[in-house]
């Protein structure tokens, strides 16, 4: 008896994701739980693992498809059954010429039959609700759009694609115009076409796209900066991280104090920590802070959940386990959602100074930068100190700039003094 392999429940407001990669093929022994298929959603990647053992009998979606939830992606032979067997011709080998020739040309005849009914069935699939909602929302016509699902069904990648394109909207007051062809790339040369290498855009990096240019295209974002005096950051941290980590078992880091003293700020400055809603602006009494994690994959941002009422050990634990779960690509949908506010740590890669994005719909993102030794005065003397240019992109729609400056102050304050940290002050 066959175990079929579906997609799984894959979080709140995920309704499809696209086959990664299959760790199997089939004939392959499987034991209980083993992962079999890798799943890129628009959040995160999932595997899914085997419900029983045996051998993997079949494999129904191909890797770069995209499925629903609750979508059949293969099954698993009880035992050690091998593989099914390969579907027998519809129309049988012929022994002689003449019954060859007839058989092929029926065949021919039958396969245009089934080309000019596919053609209809094709275009009559309607778009996938995910696209659906796309189409709409962007104003597109579906005939703009070629479809990758099964029986040529739109999905929702294939708007991205178009809308990434440049897929020209219907104009609102004429809503039946005949659509305009999907502005294409311009071919390369001869010479170029050659060492180019065309590649799919994973789900992830998809959604990564679509959101910054929606942030971009939303809010009123706008940009401060100031820098920040490491120094007693910097000594305090050298003073108790071995204490520090054999006590609590995590390494001392600089994310533990930037993100207590974000907290800190965000209470005195809730406007940073609120969102749009229509024509309500909602104040979040709590403080969700993602992290932005660069993989491989790309950039994903998981949560520290009420990092406002974590100690710094806590901080430190909660983003060494996110950290952690994000590079083996095993983090969950909860670990991704509801974050109010986001810190991004460029500085680990050398940048100097940027204007981050805004992770919608949030109103605020702090972006850290690399340490340098710089010249500063101090007391009226010039001194070398461990600077780092700090920089607030705000939407300017909710935050005003002395609220966004006094927010960068405030960090700033409390990094120049961590025992302000330690005292809630």
């Amino acid at each position: 008896m066959a175990t079929e392999i579906r997609v799984p429940t894959l979080g709140e407001s995920v309704t499809e994701a696209t086959i990664g990669k299959w760790f199997k093929k089939v004939g392959d022994a499987i034991a209980v739980d083993e992962p079999l298929v890798e799943l890129e959603t628009d959040k995160v990647t999932v595997e899914v693992p085997a419900a029983a053992a045996g051998t993997l009998g079949e494999i129904v979606a191909k890797e770069g498809e995209t499925v629903g939830v609750g979508a059949l992606l293969g099954s698993i032979s009880a035992g050690g059954a091998a593989a099914p067997a390969t579907k027998p011709q519809a129309v049988s080998q012929a022994s002689s010429p003449d019954a060859a020739s007839t058989s092929k040309q029926a065949a021919a005849e039958t396969a245009k039959i089934a080309g000019d009914a596919g053609a209809v069935e094709q275009r009559s699939m309607p778009p996938a609700p995910a696209a659906a909602k796309l189409i709409a929302e962007n104003n597109l016509s579906v005939d703009q759009l070629s479809g990758s699902g099964k029986r040529g069904q739109v999905l929702k990648g294939d708007v991205l694609d178009a809308i990434a394109k440049g897929a020209p909207s219907q104009p609102a007051e004429t809503p039946k115009a005949a659509p305009g062809p999907i502005a294409a790339r311009a071919p390369s040369s001869g010479d170029d076409a050659s060492r180019e290498e065309r590649v799919r855009m994973t789900k992830l990096r998809q959604t990564i796209a679509r959101r910054l240019k929606e942030a971009q295209s939303t809010a009123a974002m706008l940009t401060t900066f100031n820098e920040v005096d490491m120094s007693a950051v910097m000594a305090l941290r050298t003073k108790y991280k071995d204490v520090f980590e054999k006590k609590h078992g995590v390494k001392l880091g600089f994310m533990g104090f930037f993100t207590k003293a974000v907290t800190h700020a965000l209470k005195e400055i809730p406007a940073v920590n609120a969102e749009i809603d229509g024509s309500d602006i909602i104040y979040k009494n709590f403080a969700h802070v993602g992290v932005a994690v660069g993989t491989e994959k790309g950039l994903v941002v998981p949560v520290v959940r009420d990092a406002d009422q974590m100690s710094i050990a806590e901080i430190e634990k909660e983003i060494g386990r996110l950290g952690i779960a994000a590079r083996d690509g095993k983090l969950s949908v909860a670990d991704m959602q509801g974050g109010t506010f986001t810190i991004s740590n460029g500085g680990v890669y050398g940048s100097l100074m940027s204007t981050p994005i805004l992770n919608a719909p949030q109103s605020g993102i702090l972006g850290m930068h690399k340490i340098q030794d710089r010249p500063v005065v101090v007391g009226g003397q010039i001194v070398i100190r461990p600077m780092m240019y700090l920089a607030l992109s705000y939407d300017h729609r909710i935050v005003d700039g002395k609220e966004a400056v006094t927010f960068l102050v405030r960090v700033k304050e409390s990094l120049e003094d961590p025992e302000r940290l330690v005292l809630d002050l």
